[in-house]
């Protein structure tokens, strides 16, 4: 719905976005590379990410990431490739997942001091990694960012007011038929909401100084 409402809003206004603000449901990998590869919107989301490990056991932000190489490197400096030998027919890795597999030799994780924190119930370690990390890198690093901290405070914003929508003016469906009786209906509850705000506004005063 959410890459609908943008293709009509710029097909119809020739307008799109800068950012889009909204939670972990908008951080999946092939949405995040929507908006960064195809749409160029700063995706203002945090990444969906269950890989982090909440144990002591180490986590893919463990590794190190080496974009010449293609390849990780673990805390003790072993490599971890998708491929450990040379295929007559290269070979892509994909998997339906969208992910390749990136493995660790066993030899190297046999006789490894941190075998223990990293794999210690296989013979070695494995790391899935998506095709379109490089977006997911990009909302990481915008979350580090003050402006992701200001976008998350107005995202709190504009979700209040969905939400008292729903509870205090009870839209939580919608009663007329259509695109028509919808529109009026929002239309109605819009003004409805600005009045009430309008009237707290003026109930406060004008304010002071000094």
């Amino acid at each position: 719905s959410t890459k609908t409402m943008i293709g009509r809003v710029e097909e119809q206004f020739d307008i799109k976005p800068d950012r889009l603000i909204g939670d972990t449901a908008y951080g999946t990998a092939p949405m995040l590379a929507w908006m960064v590869n195809e749409k160029d919107i700063e995706p203002h989301v945090p990444v969906w990410d269950k890989t982090e490990r909440k144990n002591e056991s180490l986590s893919i932000s463990d590794f190190q990431w080496n974009e010449e190489a293609q390849e990780y490197r673990c805390p003790t400096g072993h490599a971890l490739r998708s491929e450990w030998r040379a295929f007559k027919n290269q070979r892509s890795h994909v998997t339906k997942a969208d992910t390749i597999i990136f493995r660790s030799r066993q030899t190297d994780c046999s006789k490894c001091s941190m075998k223990e924190r990293c794999c210690p119930n296989t013979s070695f370690r494995k790391i899935a990694r998506s095709v379109h990390e490089a977006a997911r890198n990009v909302a990481r690093r915008i979350a580090a960012t003050p402006q992701y901290v200001c976008s998350r405070h107005e995202r709190k914003k504009v979700e209040m007011l969905f939400a008292h929508l729903k509870r205090i003016l009870k839209l939580d469906r919608l009663r007329l038929r259509g695109m028509t009786g919808a529109n009026e209906e929002f239309t109605l509850a819009a003004a409805v909401q600005n009045l009430r705000r309008l009237a707290k506004l003026t109930s406060q005063g004008p304010p002071t100084t000094g």
